[in-house]
Protein backbone atom coordinates (compact mmCIF):
# COMPACT_ATOMS: atom_id res chain seq x y z
CA UNK A 1 0.00 0.00 0.00
CA UNK A 2 2.80 2.51 0.84
CA UNK A 3 4.61 1.60 -2.27
CA UNK A 4 1.44 2.55 -4.31
CA UNK A 5 1.02 5.47 -2.30
CA UNK A 6 4.66 6.97 -3.11
CA UNK A 7 3.45 6.03 -6.52
CA UNK A 8 0.61 8.24 -7.27
CA UNK A 9 2.60 11.34 -4.69
CA UNK A 10 5.68 10.50 -7.86
CA UNK A 11 2.72 10.63 -10.27
CA UNK A 12 1.15 14.22 -9.63
CA UNK A 13 4.46 15.26 -9.24
CA UNK A 14 5.30 14.41 -12.51
CA UNK A 15 2.20 16.19 -13.70
CA UNK A 16 2.82 19.07 -11.91
CA UNK A 17 6.16 19.23 -13.69
CA UNK A 18 5.13 19.08 -16.85
CA UNK A 19 2.71 21.50 -16.83
CA UNK A 20 4.89 23.91 -15.01
CA UNK A 21 7.33 22.92 -18.42
CA UNK A 22 5.42 23.01 -21.27
CA UNK A 23 3.33 25.77 -19.81
CA UNK A 24 6.53 28.12 -19.84
CA UNK A 25 7.95 26.91 -23.52
CA UNK A 26 4.55 27.25 -24.59
CA UNK A 27 2.49 30.46 -23.02
CA UNK A 28 4.70 32.15 -20.89
CA UNK A 29 3.73 33.27 -17.24
CA UNK A 30 0.52 34.51 -18.14
CA UNK A 31 -0.23 31.71 -20.37
CA UNK A 32 0.30 29.23 -17.97
CA UNK A 33 -1.63 31.24 -15.23
CA UNK A 34 -4.90 31.33 -16.75
CA UNK A 35 -4.45 27.88 -17.86
CA UNK A 36 -3.82 26.69 -14.30
CA UNK A 37 -6.92 28.96 -12.87
CA UNK A 38 -9.50 27.84 -16.02
CA UNK A 39 -8.40 24.02 -15.21
CA UNK A 40 -8.59 24.65 -11.36
CA UNK A 41 -12.23 26.82 -11.38
CA UNK A 42 -13.48 23.37 -13.85
CA UNK A 43 -12.61 20.76 -11.25
CA UNK A 44 -13.46 22.88 -8.19
CA UNK A 45 -16.93 22.80 -9.86
CA UNK A 46 -16.61 19.13 -10.79
CA UNK A 47 -15.52 18.32 -6.90
CA UNK A 48 -18.28 20.07 -5.15
CA UNK A 49 -20.90 18.95 -7.52
CA UNK A 50 -20.02 15.74 -9.43
CA UNK A 51 -21.39 13.23 -7.46
CA UNK A 52 -24.95 14.59 -8.22
CA UNK A 53 -23.91 15.16 -11.94
CA UNK A 54 -22.57 11.73 -11.86
CA UNK A 55 -25.76 9.77 -10.00
CA UNK A 56 -27.83 11.58 -12.55
CA UNK A 57 -26.04 10.92 -15.59
CA UNK A 58 -26.39 6.76 -14.58
CA UNK A 59 -30.06 6.99 -13.57
CA UNK A 60 -29.26 6.47 -9.96
CA UNK A 61 -31.78 6.30 -7.29
CA UNK A 62 -31.40 6.69 -3.18
CA UNK A 63 -32.20 2.86 -1.39
CA UNK A 64 -35.41 3.92 0.62
CA UNK A 65 -35.29 2.96 4.35
CA UNK A 66 -37.03 -0.27 3.79
CA UNK A 67 -35.19 -1.36 0.62
CA UNK A 68 -32.28 -3.36 -0.17
CA UNK A 69 -31.68 -4.76 3.68
CA UNK A 70 -28.88 -6.85 3.04
CA UNK A 71 -26.86 -4.53 0.63
CA UNK A 72 -27.73 -1.99 3.90
CA UNK A 73 -26.27 -4.02 6.46
CA UNK A 74 -23.44 -5.52 4.87
CA UNK A 75 -22.35 -1.63 3.94
CA UNK A 76 -23.23 -0.48 7.85
CA UNK A 77 -21.16 -3.10 8.82
CA UNK A 78 -18.03 -2.27 7.11
CA UNK A 79 -18.38 1.44 6.95
CA UNK A 80 -18.35 1.10 11.10
CA UNK A 81 -15.57 -0.97 10.87
CA UNK A 82 -13.27 1.44 8.54
CA UNK A 83 -14.74 4.52 10.87
CA UNK A 84 -16.74 5.77 8.28
CA UNK A 85 -19.77 7.96 8.24
CA UNK A 86 -22.61 5.95 6.67
CA UNK A 87 -22.31 6.79 3.23
CA UNK A 88 -25.54 7.65 0.96
CA UNK A 89 -26.82 4.64 -1.25
CA UNK A 90 -27.72 4.51 -4.53
CA UNK A 91 -29.18 1.50 -7.15
CA UNK A 92 -28.90 2.23 -11.25
CA UNK A 93 -31.21 0.24 -13.75
CA UNK A 94 -28.99 -2.31 -15.68
CA UNK A 95 -28.21 -5.89 -15.75
CA UNK A 96 -24.40 -4.82 -15.89
CA UNK A 97 -22.90 -5.95 -12.67
CA UNK A 98 -20.42 -2.72 -11.71
CA UNK A 99 -20.52 -0.05 -8.36
CA UNK A 100 -18.85 3.01 -7.90
CA UNK A 101 -18.41 5.32 -5.03
CA UNK A 102 -17.72 8.96 -5.19
CA UNK A 103 -18.05 12.08 -2.55
CA UNK A 104 -16.01 14.70 -1.98
CA UNK A 105 -15.30 13.82 1.81
CA UNK A 106 -15.86 11.12 3.97
CA UNK A 107 -19.05 12.53 5.46
CA UNK A 108 -20.62 12.81 1.85
CA UNK A 109 -19.42 9.54 1.10
CA UNK A 110 -21.89 8.05 -1.99
CA UNK A 111 -22.47 4.27 -2.95
CA UNK A 112 -23.91 3.38 -5.70
CA UNK A 113 -24.35 -0.37 -7.02
CA UNK A 114 -26.49 -1.65 -10.41
CA UNK A 115 -29.08 -3.64 -9.82
CA UNK A 116 -27.40 -6.43 -11.61
CA UNK A 117 -24.25 -6.47 -9.34
CA UNK A 118 -27.16 -7.45 -6.67
CA UNK A 119 -28.05 -9.96 -8.73
CA UNK A 120 -24.89 -12.22 -9.41
CA UNK A 121 -22.99 -12.07 -6.04
CA UNK A 122 -23.17 -13.61 -3.42
CA UNK A 123 -23.33 -12.15 0.18
CA UNK A 124 -19.74 -12.56 0.54
CA UNK A 125 -18.91 -11.46 -3.02
CA UNK A 126 -20.84 -7.85 -2.39
CA UNK A 127 -18.90 -7.52 0.98
CA UNK A 128 -15.69 -7.37 -1.22
CA UNK A 129 -17.07 -4.48 -3.66
CA UNK A 130 -18.36 -2.79 -1.21
CA UNK A 131 -15.29 -2.56 1.26
CA UNK A 132 -13.81 -1.89 -2.04
CA UNK A 133 -15.70 1.89 -2.64
CA UNK A 134 -15.42 2.38 1.00
CA UNK A 135 -11.38 2.06 0.59
CA UNK A 136 -11.98 4.61 -2.23
CA UNK A 137 -14.00 6.78 0.19
CA UNK A 138 -11.37 6.42 3.07
CA UNK A 139 -8.54 7.05 0.82
CA UNK A 140 -10.15 10.26 -0.55
CA UNK A 141 -9.98 9.13 -3.76
CA UNK A 142 -12.19 11.83 -5.38
CA UNK A 143 -9.94 14.60 -4.31
CA UNK A 144 -6.66 12.61 -5.60
CA UNK A 145 -8.73 12.46 -8.90
CA UNK A 146 -9.82 16.09 -8.73
CA UNK A 147 -6.26 17.16 -8.76
CA UNK A 148 -5.19 15.09 -11.21
CA UNK A 149 -7.58 16.68 -13.37
CA UNK A 150 -6.88 19.92 -12.88
CA UNK A 151 -3.71 19.34 -13.51
CA UNK A 152 -4.27 17.25 -17.03
CA UNK A 153 -7.01 19.87 -17.68
CA UNK A 154 -4.52 22.59 -17.44
CA UNK A 155 -2.22 21.20 -20.08
CA UNK A 156 -4.77 20.57 -21.99
CA UNK A 157 -5.73 24.21 -22.04
CA UNK A 158 -2.33 25.12 -23.14
CA UNK A 159 -2.34 22.77 -25.69
CA UNK A 160 -5.62 24.85 -27.22
CA UNK A 161 -4.10 28.27 -26.42
CA UNK A 162 -0.52 27.12 -28.46
CA UNK A 163 -2.60 25.40 -31.26
CA UNK A 164 -5.15 28.38 -31.37
CA UNK A 165 -1.56 30.95 -31.45
CA UNK A 166 -0.29 29.18 -34.35
CA UNK A 167 -2.81 29.16 -36.32
CA UNK A 168 -4.06 32.55 -36.24
CA UNK A 169 -0.13 33.74 -36.96
CA UNK A 170 0.87 34.77 -33.57
CA UNK A 171 3.60 31.36 -33.27
CA UNK A 172 6.24 33.82 -35.28
CA UNK A 173 9.07 33.96 -33.39
CA UNK A 174 10.65 37.30 -34.07
CA UNK A 175 13.36 37.78 -30.98
CA UNK A 176 14.43 33.89 -32.01
CA UNK A 177 13.66 32.65 -28.39
CA UNK A 178 13.45 28.94 -27.93
CA UNK A 179 11.05 26.23 -29.37
CA UNK A 180 9.94 27.08 -33.08
CA UNK A 181 6.71 25.92 -35.06
CA UNK A 182 7.52 22.75 -35.15
CA UNK A 183 8.93 22.26 -31.76
CA UNK A 184 5.88 23.78 -30.50
CA UNK A 185 3.28 21.97 -32.48
CA UNK A 186 5.35 18.72 -31.19
CA UNK A 187 4.66 19.96 -27.36
CA UNK A 188 0.70 20.24 -28.59
CA UNK A 189 0.19 17.18 -29.23
CA UNK A 190 2.28 14.96 -26.78
CA UNK A 191 1.85 17.17 -23.81
CA UNK A 192 -1.92 16.05 -23.33
CA UNK A 193 -0.77 12.58 -24.53
CA UNK A 194 1.16 12.35 -21.78
CA UNK A 195 -0.90 13.62 -19.02
CA UNK A 196 -3.43 11.17 -19.83
CA UNK A 197 -0.68 8.44 -19.99
CA UNK A 198 0.05 9.79 -16.08
CA UNK A 199 -3.37 10.68 -15.14
CA UNK A 200 -4.76 6.98 -16.23
CA UNK A 201 -1.19 5.76 -14.64
CA UNK A 202 -2.60 7.44 -10.73
CA UNK A 203 -6.05 5.99 -11.35
CA UNK A 204 -4.95 2.61 -11.89
CA UNK A 205 -2.87 2.97 -8.66
CA UNK A 206 -5.29 4.26 -6.37
CA UNK A 207 -7.52 1.21 -7.87
CA UNK A 208 -4.78 -1.06 -6.27
CA UNK A 209 -4.68 0.80 -3.04
CA UNK A 210 -8.46 0.32 -2.74
CA UNK A 211 -8.28 -3.32 -3.80
CA UNK A 212 -5.68 -3.39 -0.90
CA UNK A 213 -7.86 -1.43 1.68
CA UNK A 214 -11.22 -3.16 0.98
CA UNK A 215 -9.60 -6.69 1.18
CA UNK A 216 -8.20 -6.05 4.85
CA UNK A 217 -11.10 -4.39 5.48
CA UNK A 218 -13.15 -7.29 4.85
CA UNK A 219 -10.94 -9.38 6.04
CA UNK A 220 -11.66 -11.95 2.72
CA UNK A 221 -9.19 -10.97 -0.19
CA UNK A 222 -10.44 -13.46 -1.94
CA UNK A 223 -14.06 -12.52 -1.72
CA UNK A 224 -13.06 -9.82 -3.62
CA UNK A 225 -11.02 -11.59 -6.00
CA UNK A 226 -13.78 -13.33 -7.26
CA UNK A 227 -16.34 -10.68 -7.60
CA UNK A 228 -13.82 -9.03 -10.22
CA UNK A 229 -13.37 -11.93 -12.21
CA UNK A 230 -17.31 -12.28 -11.98
CA UNK A 231 -17.24 -8.60 -12.99
CA UNK A 232 -15.15 -8.41 -15.65
CA UNK A 233 -16.87 -11.80 -17.44
CA UNK A 234 -20.00 -9.74 -17.50
CA UNK A 235 -18.02 -6.62 -18.71
CA UNK A 236 -16.63 -7.82 -21.91
CA UNK A 237 -20.66 -8.85 -22.89
CA UNK A 238 -22.47 -5.76 -22.03
CA UNK A 239 -21.38 -1.96 -20.76
CA UNK A 240 -22.57 -0.31 -17.34
CA UNK A 241 -26.41 1.49 -19.24
CA UNK A 242 -25.25 4.87 -19.23
CA UNK A 243 -21.75 4.59 -19.01
CA UNK A 244 -19.27 7.20 -20.79
CA UNK A 245 -15.25 7.62 -20.49
CA UNK A 246 -15.44 10.17 -18.65
CA UNK A 247 -17.04 8.33 -15.50
CA UNK A 248 -15.38 5.21 -16.64
CA UNK A 249 -12.70 5.85 -13.73
CA UNK A 250 -15.44 5.81 -11.36
CA UNK A 251 -16.55 2.09 -11.90
CA UNK A 252 -14.77 -1.27 -9.69
CA UNK A 253 -14.11 -2.49 -13.42
CA UNK A 254 -13.74 -0.64 -16.48
CA UNK A 255 -17.01 -0.85 -18.51
CA UNK A 256 -15.41 -0.27 -21.54
CA UNK A 257 -12.61 -3.22 -21.27
CA UNK A 258 -9.79 -3.27 -23.94
CA UNK A 259 -6.60 -4.94 -24.57
CA UNK A 260 -3.79 -4.34 -26.58
CA UNK A 261 -2.22 -0.32 -26.53
CA UNK A 262 -6.00 0.82 -24.84
CA UNK A 263 -4.31 -1.01 -21.47
CA UNK A 264 -1.74 1.93 -21.46
CA UNK A 265 -4.95 4.63 -21.50
CA UNK A 266 -7.33 2.10 -19.26
CA UNK A 267 -8.34 3.86 -15.75
CA UNK A 268 -8.17 0.34 -14.21
CA UNK A 269 -5.14 -2.33 -13.95
CA UNK A 270 -5.90 -5.54 -15.30
CA UNK A 271 -8.31 -7.68 -13.64
CA UNK A 272 -6.09 -10.43 -13.83
CA UNK A 273 -3.17 -8.37 -11.92
CA UNK A 274 -5.73 -7.54 -8.95
CA UNK A 275 -6.86 -11.07 -8.76
CA UNK A 276 -3.32 -12.12 -8.40
CA UNK A 277 -2.30 -9.31 -5.90
CA UNK A 278 -5.43 -9.95 -3.85
CA UNK A 279 -4.56 -14.00 -3.53
CA UNK A 280 -0.87 -13.05 -2.54
CA UNK A 281 -2.96 -10.88 -0.05
CA UNK A 282 -4.70 -13.61 0.91
CA UNK A 283 -1.61 -15.96 1.34
CA UNK A 284 0.08 -13.32 3.67
CA UNK A 285 -2.38 -12.54 6.02
CA UNK A 286 -3.70 -16.05 6.20
CA UNK A 287 -0.15 -16.95 7.82
CA UNK A 288 0.68 -16.61 11.58
CA UNK A 289 2.87 -13.33 11.82
CA UNK A 290 2.50 -9.70 11.64
CA UNK A 291 0.96 -9.87 8.44
CA UNK A 292 -1.90 -11.55 9.47
CA UNK A 293 -5.30 -9.92 9.79
CA UNK A 294 -6.55 -9.03 13.39
CA UNK A 295 -9.66 -10.78 14.96
CA UNK A 296 -11.73 -8.27 14.38
CA UNK A 297 -11.14 -8.44 10.82
CA UNK A 298 -11.48 -11.99 10.65
CA UNK A 299 -14.72 -12.01 11.92
CA UNK A 300 -18.28 -13.03 9.72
Amino acid sequence: MIKNRIKTLMLLAALTALLLWVGQALAGQLGLAVAVVAAGAMNFGAYWFSDRLVLRMHGAREVGEGEAPEMRRVVADLALRAGLPMPRLFIMPGEAPNAFATGRSPDKGVVAVTEGLLRLLDRRELRGVIAHELGHIRNRDTLVMTVAGALAGGLGFLADMALFNSLFGGGSDEEGESGGTGGGLLAVVLAPLAALLIQSSISRSREFLADEAGARLSGDPLALASALRKLEAWSREAHVGRATPATAHLFIVNPFAGGGIERLFSTHPPTERRVERLEALARQTSAPGPGALSPAHARR
